[in-house]
């Protein structure tokens, strides 16, 4: 019986407890400037925080179909031409829509990410830079940055 009720007293702690993939978002503030080499944090030509132009604006990422940035598909003010691989497109439109937990994945290990995402052992997303820590951080920031 004692068994039982600690078992239960774990089950609901744990049922009440943060989820462990939750991350920072003022810690991911502070180490987004390993991203902003690339990419910059844009709102209707106001720049929120400047960065690169070799990845796609980071603004309202969560809740956007993957490869569907419009700048960085068809070439805008930001750049000449659309830069997003044929793969990253293709997972958007096999349904890949970024959240704050696959942001996370995908930038400790963007190639296998879209491999496995799509299945495919040659799929190349434009990005290749392995995040080893912070990756939830950097996309609980990214999250406050939404469209409303």
């Amino acid at each position: 019986m004692i068994k039982q009720t600690l078992a239960a007293m774990i089950l609901t702690a744990l049922g009440t407890a943060p989820a462990l993939a939750a991350g920072d978002p003022k810690k991911g503030e502070m180490l987004y400037n390993r991203c902003s080499s690339c990419h910059a944090i844009i709102r209707d030509g106001e720049v929120l925080v400047k960065g690169g132009i070799t990845g796609p604006n980071l603004y309202g990422v969560v809740g956007r179909v993957a490869g569907t940035e419009n700048d960085y598909r068809y070439g805008g003010e930001r750049l000449p031409i659309g830069m997003f691989t044929d793969d990253m497109i293709r997972a958007g439109e096999k349904g890949l829509v970024w959240t704050e937990e696959n942001i996370a994945a995908y930038s400790r290990d963007p190639i296998g990410f879209i491999r496995e995402f799509l299945k495919d052992d040659g799929a190349r997303p434009n990005m290749s830079v392995k995040l080893k820590k912070g990756a939830e951080d950097i996309a609980a920031y990214l999250a406050t940055f939404n469209a409303e």
